[in-house]
């Protein structure tokens, strides 16, 4: 991963991450999950508003809105009872909102390896973030506005 393409939003996401001992990091996950903000009211009750992450183990749905400044803002749903999904989804929600178009579609499609979880999470976790990261990339290309 090239440090040139990785915003400062999820640079410092995955510093935090690995400024932490392994046993940790997980900690710092759960703490994610609680930060996951809410979906805005028009996607209350629209489901077919989202796309669900299939490659995540729990149901975890996602949408991705490009405003008129090419600005990216997504929004995510993940249960409680899943908080690694829950904290992974935070943290893609946190870091992509108000990245330009740009910004977001070049984060290296390895960033949820990147951040130090191999160990404390189980592949399948990891390839659900992968899967969350794609679907948004894929969201981002399909809104993207053209100049």
């Amino acid at each position: 991963m090239t440090e040139t393409t990785l915003p400062a939003s999820l640079a410092e996401i995955r510093d935090e991450f690995l400024e932490l001992p392994e046993p940790e990091r997980l900690q710092l996950l759960l703490e994610f999950s609680n930060e996951l903000p809410a979906i805005p009211a028009r996607y209350e009750g629209h489901q077919e508003l989202l796309e669900q992450v299939l490659e995540c183990q729990s149901p975890v749905f996602i949408a991705i809105e490009v405003d008129d400044d090419d600005r990216v803002a997504m929004f995510a749903t993940a249960p409680r009872e899943a908080p690694t999904t829950r904290g992974f989804a935070s943290i893609l929600v946190q870091g992509l909102s108000g990245l330009t178009v740009d910004e977001a579609l070049a984060v290296p499609d390895d960033y949820p390896d990147s951040i130090g979880l191999r160990r404390a999470v189980s592949p399948l976790r990891l390839s659900g973030m992968t899967g969350m990261l794609a679907r948004a990339k894929r969201q981002i290309r399909a809104k993207r506005h053209s100049s």
